[in-house]
């Protein structure tokens, strides 16, 4: 009796360690996955690569709103050219446009950058945090810099941004606004439906931001790119993510899910073109398409491969599109 018993302890020990070996090769094998990819990402050609913005002749701009917040901006400006206004995305900065407004600003462009409330060197202010609010901040900026004829770049929440100005604000729009470009953003959907509280509880976790803070971080990034993942782009998207304090990352997130611009998108009134990456995991190609047939007269540009963020993977192709949108010029894609 004791022999069998200790015969069943010993296959039972066995089998503990064969899983243990198995799930330690397992770790290896993903862990080794892991340094493959990250060697790959490192070894991409990167289109960002030697296009630095110059801001050293750029003159600052502050724009204070009526809730406290302070707007905190730049604006390139060369003596002469078209007025381009850039719009970030949710948990980025201005810094997220600048392989875009190098380009840009190298064609002559008069360029302003701003940080969105709450997001880099811009102040929360205490009212209530809604998309209209952006687009409120926005119509703040283009008086500020006494914006005409400007063409208007949103990526992500600031194509959010454009849309609720647009919505709401169609005076401003007919006074100062020539053309609009919105990459990589929705009018409605954002993480909705089942995902709709994982995606909250995730933002907020603060194990997430642990993990995220780590060696894994731009791994976790991955699903924010495309086809072709370089790993500074990476890098930029976990650190720009983990600037933002937790709580102000929910309020945001909780904001861009109630936004719905369904009802007022057949009111714009300026030419307007969608841009969306085919592989955009967080605002699916399905979301631009229901802008471009929202808005009269929208053009829809599909980009093969390319992920959410568009200013980092797609430079070129929305510096023209939007030099195309000033200048009048057929759509270069």
């Amino acid at each position: 009796m004791s022999l069998n018993l200790n015969s069943n302890v010993n296959r039972r020990a066995a089998r503990r360690l064969g899983a243990a070996a198995g799930l330690a090769v397992v770790g290896a094998a993903a862990a080794g996955a892991v340094v493959a990819a990250g060697r790959r990402w490192r070894a991409a050609d990167d289109p960002c690569a030697g296009y630095a913005l110059d801001l050293d002749g750029a003159t600052p701009l502050k724009v204070e709103r009526p809730d406290g917040a302070v707007l905190d901006g730049v604006v390139v400006d060369p003596e002469s050219g078209h007025t381009v206004v850039l719009s970030h995305c949710w948990t980025g900065t201005r810094a997220t446009w600048e392989p875009v407004a190098a380009r840009l600003v190298a064609r002559g462009c008069r360029v302003v950058l701003y940080d969105q409330r709450g997001h880099g060197a811009s102040t929360m202010g205490t009212g209530a945090l809604t998309v209209d609010h952006l687009g409120d901040d926005l119509a703040a900026v283009l008086e500020a810099v006494d914006a005409h004829d400007a063409v208007l770049a949103g990526h992500s929440m600031g194509g959010m941004a454009l849309q609720a100005l647009a919505v709401g604000r169609p005076d401003v729009v007919a006074e100062r606004v020539k053309a609009m470009v919105l990459a990589g953003t929705a009018g409605f959907g954002v993480a909705a439906g089942p995902l709709s509280a994982p995606v909250r509880f995730v933002t907020g976790d603060r194990r997430v931001e642990r993990l995220m803070a780590g060696r894994l971080g731009p791994v976790l990034s991955r699903g924010a790119v495309g086809r072709h993942p370089r790993h500074a782009h990476l890098v930029a998207t976990r650190d720009a993510w983990m600037s933002l304090p937790t709580d102000v990352r929910r309020q945001f997130l909780i904001a861009l899910q109630a936004m719905d611009f369904r009802a007022g998108l057949a009111g714009v009134a300026v030419p307007t073109t969608v841009v969306v990456g085919s592989r955009d995991l967080l605002t699916p190609p399905r979301l631009a398409r229901g802008i471009a047939n929202a808005v009269p007269g929208a053009r829809l540009v599909e980009v093969p491969g390319a992920g959410h963020m568009l200013p980092y993977e797609e430079p070129d192709l929305l510096a023209e599109i939007i030099l195309a949108a000033a200048t009048k010029e057929g759509d270069p894609s």
